[in-house]
Order: C-alpha cells, then sequence, then structure tokens
C-alpha cells in the first residue's frame, strides 16, 4: 500500500456516465427509487467542489466591492473627481443588489455586515448562498449512493425541505421520519449528511450569526461555532475550565478479569475500552516488548452520554470542547496521570482511543510539550470525529476506525459525501455495518465485534501496525480522572 491508505470496505466502482451530472436541485429532489438513473457519486462530489469555489468566490467579490464602497478613498476621489465617484459608487451599489447579479451580497467590514445581517433577517440571500445550496445538495445526493436509506420517501422529504430552506416541513417531515423509524434509526438514516443538514441551516435561517458554521463547512475546514447559534468554541473554556486530575485505583473484579487475558491486539484494547466504561476510568498499560525496550499504551474511553457535565472529563461538554479545541480537561488530567506514573521522558507510547477518547488521543499528540517529552508512536481511534486533528510529530502513526453506520466519526466535517481526504500516511480502515442502529452501532463493543468477524482482515491489519508493542504485559494501572 501507499503511505495514504484508505480502505473502504463498502465502496465500490461505479461506472462513470456519458451524460453531464444534474443540477443539484435536480439531483436532490429525483424521486426515491431511482437507483438506476442515480449519476456517478464522484461526478456529483467533483460538482459541489465547483459549485462551493464558486460560492466562497462570489462571496469574496462582494466582500471586495462592499469594501470599495465605503472606503475612505472614494470618498477622497468624490472630492477631485465627483461624477467618476459617484458612478462607481452607483456601479458597486448595484453589483451588489442587483437580482441578476450577486443578489444581495455585501458583506465584511462594519457597515458591510450589518448589511448582511439586514438582508440575512429580511431573506435577502446573495448568490453565494444559492450556490453553496446547491453545493450542499450534491453532496446529499452523492451520500445516497453508500447510504440508500437516505433515499426513501421519507428522508427524501427531509432533505429537499432542508435544502428549500423550509424549515416547517423539515420539523414535520424529521416527525414523520421518527415516527415510522424510531429516533435511533431516524438519526442513523441521517447521520452521513448530518453536517449538510446543519449547514443549510445555518445558510437558511434568520439568525445572521450561525453563517459561519456553514461557509466553513462548505470550504471543508472545522467549524469553531454551534450551527444553532453561532457561539464560539472559546465558550467551551468557561463550561470546561477544570486542570484535571487523576488518582490511582484498583480494578473491580470484572475489570480484572478481562485485563488478565488483554494482549497488543486492537479487538482486545476494544474490549478493555468497553469494560473500563465512560465514567471518568483510563488505562495505562506498561509493556516489556519483544525488542528488549519498555513501552507504555494509554486506553482511553469515550463520552458518558448522561448529564451534559459530570465530575468527570468524559461528559458531553468534554465532547464538544475536544472537538473544537485541543487543551481540555480530558488532555490536562492526562498529563498528570503521566507525571503521577512516572513514565520516563523519552519513553514510546500508544494511545488508543474510543469516541471522545480518540480525540484526546490526537489533542495530545498535537502538544508540542508533550510529543517532544515523549516519542508518540501510535494513534489508534476507534469511531472518532478527529479528520481535522494533526499529530505534532509528522512520524506518529494514526490509525483510523470508522463504522459508516456510526453518527461520531462523521461530527468532523468528513462525511460520505466531502471532497476532503485525510493526510499522507494516515491510515483509515472503514466499512458499513448496518447491523446495530446509533448508539449501538457506536459502542467499541459494536466495533470490537466487527473486527472479531466480518472485518477480521482490518483486525490484522492494525495488529501488524502496532506489533512493535507486542510482549509481556508487566502492568495494568487504572487511573480515575476528576475535571478538579
Amino acid at each position: 500500500m501507499t503511505p495514504h491508505q484508505v480502505v473502504d470496505e463498502a465502496a465500490q466502482p461505479i461506472p462513470g456516465q456519458s451524460r453531464p451530472a444534474p443540477d443539484a436541485r435536480g439531483a436532490a429532489h429525483r424521486p426515491a427509487g431511482s437507483a438506476s438513473q442515480r449519476p456517478d457519486a464522484e461526478l456529483l462530489i467533483a460538482a459541489s467542489v465547483l459549485l462551493a469555489d464558486a460560492a466562497v468566490t462570489a462571496k469574496q467579490t462582494g466582500a471586495e466591492l462592499t469594501d470599495a464602497l465605503s472606503s475612505w478613498r472614494l470618498g477622497l476621489a468624490a472630492l477631485t473627481r465627483p461624477a467618476w465617484a459617484i458612478g462607481t459608487a452607483v456601479s458597486c451599489a448595484k453589483a451588489l443588489t442587483s437580482p441578476s447579479g450577486l443578489g444581495f451580497a455585501p458583506n465584511g467590514g462594519v457597515l458591510g455586515e450589518l448589511a448582511r445581517m439586514a438582508g440575512s433577517v429580511t431573506y435577502r440571500r446573495p448568490a453565494a448562498v444559492a450556490m453553496a445550496v446547491d453545493a450542499f445538495a450534491l453532496r446529499i445526493e452523492a451520500a445516497v449512493v453508500e447510504h440508500p436509506n437516505l433515499d426513501s420517501a421519507l428522508a427524501r422529504r427531509l432533505t429537499d425541505a432542508m435544502v428549500d430552506g423550509n424549515r416547517w416541513e423539515a420539523l414535520r417531515a424529521l416527525h414523520a421520519l421518527v415516527e415510522r423509524l424510531g429516533l435511533t434509526r431516524a438519526l442513523t438514516t441521517i447521520s452521513p449528511v448530518m453536517m449538510e443538514l446543519l449547514a443549510l441551516l445555518g445558510l437558511l435561517d434568520e439568525n445572521p450569526v450561525n453563517d459561519g458554521f456553514s461557509w466553513v463547512t462548505l470550504a471543508g475546514g472545522v467549524p469553531t461555532t454551534d450551527p444553532f447559534l453561532g457561539l464560539p468554541s472559546s465558550v467551551l473554556r468557561y463550561l470546561n475550565p477544570g486542570p484535571g486530575r487523576a488518582e490511582r485505583v484498583e480494578p473491580d473484579s470484572i475489570l480484572a478479569d478481562v485485563l488478565a487475558t488483554s494482549r497488543n491486539d486492537i479487538v482486545s484494547y476494544a474490549n478493555d475500552i468497553g469494560t473500563l466504561g465512560n465514567h471518568g476510568l483510563v488505562l495505562l498499560r506498561r509493556i516489556a516488548c519483544t525488542d528488549g525496550r519498555v513501552k507504555y499504551v494509554l486506553l482511553l474511553p469515550g463520552t458518558s452520554f448522561g448529564l451534559p457535565s459530570n465530575s468527570t472529563p468524559q461528559d458531553l461538554v468534554g465532547a464538544f470542547d475536544g472537538a473544537l479545541r485541543s487543551d481540555t480537561t480530558y488532555t490536562r488530567a492526562v498529563r498528570r496521570l503521566l507525571r503521577r506514573a512516572g513514565v520516563p521522558a523519552g519513553s514510546e507510547l500508544m494511545f488508543v482511543g474510543h469516541s471522545l477518547g480518540g480525540l484526546t488521543a490526537m489533542n495530545l499528540a498535537a502538544d508540542v510539550e508533550l510529543a517532544s517529552t515523549y516519542r508518540i508512536t501510535h494513534v489508534v481511534t476507534l469511531g472518532s470525529p478527529i479528520d481535522n486533528k494533526r499529530p505534532a510529530d509528522h512520524t506518529t502513526q494514526v490509525v483510523s476506525l470508522v463504522n459508516k453506520h456510526d453518527v461520531i466519526p462523521m461530527l468532523d466535517g468528513r462525511g460520505p459525501a466531502s471532497p476532503q481526504d485525510i493526510p499522507a500516511g494516515w491510515v483509515e480502515l472503514s466499512w458499513l455495518d448496518t447491523s446495530y442502529d446509533y448508539p449501538l452501532s457506536h459502542a467499541p463493543q459494536a466495533y470490537s465485534a466487527t473486527l472479531r468477524g466480518e472485518m477480521a482482515g482490518y483486525r490484522d491489519r492494525v495488529n501488524e501496525l502496532i506489533a512493535a508493542y507486542d510482549g509481556e504485559v508487566v502492568g495494568n494501572q487504572p487511573y480515575m480522572l476528576r475535571d478538579k
């Protein structure tokens, strides 16, 4: 394999078509059940990229015209060349407001942003928004190829309503989908295009403050605001301020039994994480490896889906914080754990994390100070939205395991229809296992079962990549992490 490795068990080659791809609205509104007439997903994604580029360019053009119209230079020129200045101002104003041109496109600067907000509240949309909506519609249509549940009449009703900006119809469609399928199956059905639906909501509602989420998602970046209110990620710093604390604890009898048979195997690690639970426990393992060196593995479980915030870093607030920032209560607690455990500087470390644990593993690997203190050789994640994270050490081997029927890995914005790819050198192993709906599809036990069964080849592949940690387990120490 080449250094850039993405293995997709569910992907099948789709023959190209001689006719051009349909426009976004036609694609998104095609009746359910027309799979034989569905265009190539790659063509749809390519078209969405072109539309996204055009939308961003049109938005930037509006910003430049707004800047020119409000510039002091135009006012100064009016003193000596009034006719030219007036003509220039009229031309800029027409270009910024003409329905046949940029639409209502002022943005940027104080005056431009005030005008944009007024236009958003009064539903005066720029052409850039129309192109962005079409780009998202094409992404949704492309996702149908791998996720035929999106082609059902109820799912189409919801996605069509979102593309049309009809929130009341979208709410009715969502209610009908939940009534028909139940909450978990409905959520699983729309999860492949969740980011696109949230971005459409941000673009087409009356709230001008949350548009940034949509434009960042369109460009393939990492949103730093929430899609509903537009609150910045810095708010989470005040909701998740704990310094982090790590205390040694003794394993209970169930955990002790599981750890007694645990070894350097991805299925074994998934089972260990499942047994640790998500109430604050993590595990530091010491291994006398076959190459004669002592190495360490840190197992990091995911989020507790109870109260939004609790006394541990493994809560919903911590999950959002970990997705948007790298310095979190979870990472601070782990750094304290490594110091408390006396892990020698220069030691080789492997982080294995599920969900929020995988996010935290990547956040730790991105810490320049930590990466210079220890040699972080591997980061292995299960069901984690890590695609927007990068390790500080380029030699760190990143392995991401993703069930495409799992909602959580797609929350980084890179869903099945996203044109963005993972960095060179990463290994992503993905599959489509519809045995469980979310949240069961997200459980570490579900990943373990798949890797023991149908995807046993992926188990072997991961075990080859982490073979440097083969050896005798000489220490298993659980730690309880607290916010403070």
